[in-house]
């Protein structure tokens, strides 16, 4: 088992003890009440959460790693509309689907969701597997996503972090230190599971955690694995996505015609040319480079 995500029922090993307290039932009772009062009342309306299939929460999570809930609630609709399940997904032209990911960022996450749609179709009869021990195998699921997808979808009492829960935690229980390290967290988030309803849970201390950030500062700051994004501006990043974008409508452009197109250093749109060649997004033929749709 993954570590940082487990079964309810499987034991979790070899970590060292919180530096708290142990929770009574009564601290659980109270601390789940005010995460659910502020759920029941104030919970975000977001397309994922209607008509939950395993499709659409795997889709969500692939599209919420590392870009935030605002930009994905669009090009998740029109994602769904044009590749509605695993079937139309697997098959889908790479200028197709990088086309409607455009804007999105990290590009590669919309190769790796095509490659896991034709894994679901040709080894799993096209049903996403739900145990998180096989979904961290298959490409662009860590074990976050794996833990998600098992609760969300699933509705499986499983024990997993992201940054919003890890955001709950350290707030209501580790106010006076720093350095909080996931160890220390993730006994105390295995005892507060509810474990009757994970996914209400889940996306319970997902809007809380939204809030805090919001309301209180980030107090994730205060653990040991924080770290600040990159900027985007100037990036590789940036870089890669304006010659994708270039080159989403088929034609095929040569390197001086990408430059000219995305406005960037000629020399880091060459290297940045050779790296998306590498990964399979590109392909040259003769002077000229276009999307590599295999």
């Amino acid at each position: 088992m993954p570590a940082y995500m487990t079964s309810k029922r499987a034991p979790i090993r070899s970590r060292p003890k919180a530096r708290t307290s142990p929770l009574t039932p009564s601290q659980i009772r109270s601390f789940q009440k005010k995460v659910y009062n502020y759920y029941d009342n104030q919970g975000r309306d977001l397309p994922w959460r209607k008509r939950v299939t395993p499709y659409r929460v795997l889709v969500s999570e692939i599209m919420l790693q590392q870009t935030q809930v605002d930009r994905v609630i669009e090009k998740y609709k029109e994602f769904l509309a044009a590749f509605p399940d695993f079937p139309s997904l697997a098959k889908a032209p790479l200028p197709k689907l990088l086309k409607i990911w455009s804007g999105m960022g990290y590009n590669r996450r919309a190769l790796s969701l095509r490659k896991l749609a034709q894994i679901v179709v040709a080894e799993h009869k096209g049903r996403l597997p739900s145990d998180p021990d096989i979904l961290v195998t298959l490409p662009g699921i860590g074990k976050y996503t794996a833990g998600a997808v098992s609760a969300f979808a699933f509705n499986k009492p499983v024990v997993f972090l992201d940054t919003n829960v890890r955001r709950v935690f350290i707030h209501e229980f580790f106010a006076d230190r720093q350095g909080v390290h996931d160890d220390e967290l993730v006994p105390v988030i295995e005892r507060a599971l509810d474990t009757d309803n994970p996914r209400k849970w889940y996306n319970a201390l997902m809007d809380y955690g939204t809030m805090l950030k919001q309301e209180h500062g980030n107090p994730n700051v205060r653990s040991a694995h924080y770290t600040r994004q990159s900027p985007f501006e100037n990036s590789n990043r940036q870089v890669r996505g304006r010659i994708l974008k270039a080159l989403v409508h088929g034609a095929a452009l040569t390197e001086d015609r990408i430059v000219k197109e995305t406005g960037m250093d000629a020399e880091r749109v060459k290297k940045n040319l050779e790296q998306l060649e590498r990964e399979g997004f590109l392909i040259k033929k003769r002077d000229r480079y276009l999307i590599h749709d295999v």
